[in-house]
């Protein structure tokens, strides 16, 4: 049999233009000779929904949408695409299945239902679907193919184990598996293990592309039974991936090389700023830039994702802003080829200063500056339609190092889940890249400052960041309370106190901006803890 595996890009919501993006790659797949074509999950109506699949006439729309794009389906090719099905009766809020339609002949043959539903870190699918009860299969070109859908077969056993054990060759696993650093490799890992215990045929066809938080790696494959990787699709790309199973002894079969590690995370980035700038109508983006390695990162990745030309850079120094790091925000907005505006704020901070007296003192007048910056950034936003990207990294995000009104402000934190010492290498590695210093060697070397006040330096009110981002990594992403850190040899001390100043600074991070999430637990969707909190831990 001849499989196309379709990674797409849909966009959530958007059901007619969906479809007929669905209805295009069918075509491109019976072009290439395929007889099975295979799309992601819930590809119809987009993935994660959230309440949309709650809305019955949301549902109606994207049945209507499957019925139709049944219709253009011509002898000779089956093709599997993922919706949500309305439930009849249903008798609480959930009235639908997270359904995959074998489309053949000008008709909806088959569904299949999703039978296990996530509901742990960013998927909440038991809030909106029914689950399926039985395993399924249909018949193309004469081979049994097994339906599963995403987590039906990330446990032993299952539908997918069920489906081979009723004589399924191949496996079809339209997916929606969201990446974080590395997830590449633990899935193909995890299904080689399938396709082993299954002993047949396994095909992960994955989502492509950014939804608000998340992003949708792609990496879609073909695996043998034996569990080595026939074929393999683009990471953060559209991809058609054609190949015939079983492949012939020394025939060619596309199969997409994994990125390196650091490119890896900076492809998400970017494809998670480009996705969600483009899918929200954005036609520009504006950042402030200080001289400092977080928002040269941001710069970067921005004129990376949508243009030099649809970026302005604003620099907005005040008296304790040194002329070295003015210097080098400049030099980096010329690197790059983007806009450059400069707006100096010290006459603000006199006004300030005239109407508050000696109020404004101490912390209050380093946050003024910072509120100072954010409101320029806004006006300029306002004025001009841009969407304002935030600046400040996990490592401060979990701290609340971070200004509320301030640097806060903004429409998308595109590092919002990267920590400090991660910035510093992607900054590095995109020189590496580029073959010359889009960076200044200047900002990686010199010692991080917020420049809020005279000779200002974060570690005045931070541990060093190797630590710092040690201690949160243990704190945020593994739960792990301060006993199991001090055994492992962190310092009890600042154990402590770091612990203190994450679970104070809830109450910031829920007013922060969306951003784009690459470790295996994000603030958001994956950390919900309450701001009203007495436990210590």
């Amino acid at each position: 049999m001849r499989i196309a595996l379709c990674q797409i890009n849909p966009t959530v919501g958007d059901v007619d233009g969906n479809a007929a993006k669905i209805a295009a790659w069918i075509e491109r797949a019976r072009d290439a000779g395929a007889e099975l074509a295979i799309f992601p999950e819930l590809c119809v109506p987009g993935y994660p929904a959230e309440d949309l699949y709650l809305k019955r006439h949301f549902l109606a729309a994207n049945v209507a949408a499957v019925e139709e794009l049944a219709k253009g389906v011509e002898p000779g090719i089956t093709v599997l695409i993922g919706f949500a099905e309305p439930a009849e009766g249903g008798g609480d809020y959930r009235h639908a299945y997270n359904s995959l339609a074998v489309l053949a002949d000008g008709a909806v043959q088959h569904v299949y239902r999703k039978n296990r539903l996530p509901n742990y870190s960013v998927f909440d699918e038991q809030r909106y679907f029914i689950p399926g009860e039985a395993a399924d299969a249909t018949e193309v070109a004469g081979t049994r193919v097994g339906l599963t859908i995403c987590e039906d077969v990330w446990s032993p056993g299952g539908p997918g184990q069920a489906a081979a054990d009723a004589g399924a060759r191949i496996v079809a696993n339209p997916s929606g598996s969201p990446y974080h650093r590395g997830k590449g490799h633990e899935r193909e890992e995890m299904f080689g293990e399938r396709a082993r215990e299954y002993d047949s045929y396994f095909a992960f066809v994955n989502l492509v592309g950014g939804q608000d938080e998340l992003v949708f790696d792609g990496q879609s494959f073909l695996l043998a039974p034996d569990g080595s990787v026939l074929a393999r699709a683009a990471q953060f790309d559209e991809d058609l991936v054609v190949v015939d199973v079983p492949l012939e002894d020394g025939a060619p079969a596309p199969s997409a090389e994994p990125l390196p590690d650091l490119d890896e995370v900076y492809g998400a980035l970017v494809l998670g700023l480009h996705d969600y700038v483009e899918k929200n109508g954005f036609r520009h983006v504006g950042l402030g830039i200080s001289g400092g390695i977080d928002s040269a990162l941001v710069a970067i990745l921005a004129v990376d994702a949508v243009g030099p030309e649809r970026v302005s850079m604003v620099v907005m120094p005040s008296p304790h802003s040194s002329e070295e790091t003015q210097d080098d925000a400049r030099q980096i907005a010329r690197n790059l080829g983007t806009e450059l505006l400069d707006f100096p704020i010290e006459p603000m901070m006199d006004g300030y200063a005239e109407a508050l007296g000696d109020v404004l003192d101490g912390l209050a007048a380093e946050n003024i500056q910072a509120r100072i910056r954010g409101n320029l950034m806004m006006a300029l936003s306002n004025r001009n339609g841009w969407l304002v990207l935030t600046t400040g990294n996990k490592s401060e995000m979990s701290v609340g190092y971070a200004t509320l009104y301030g640097d806060m402000a903004g429409g998308f934190a595109v590092i919002k889940d990267v920590p400090k010492t991660l910035v510093y290498q992607l900054v590095e590695r995109r020189n590496e890249r580029a073959g010359r210093e889009l960076v200044p060697a200047a900002v990686i070397e010199r010692p991080p400052s917020a420049e809020l006040r005279p000779d200002q330096l974060d570690s005045d009110s931070l541990p060093d960041y190797d630590l710092l981002d040690r201690i949160l990594e243990a704190y945020v992403e593994r739960d792990q309370g301060s006993g199991e850190m001090v055994a492992a040899g962190l310092p009890a001390e600042i154990v402590d106190e770091v612990i203190r100043l994450v679970d104070r600074a809830e109450y910031k991070r829920r007013q922060a901006a969306p951003g784009i999430r690459i470790t295996p637990k994000a603030f958001g969707r994956d950390r919900r803890l309450p701001i009203t909190n007495r436990f210590g831990g």
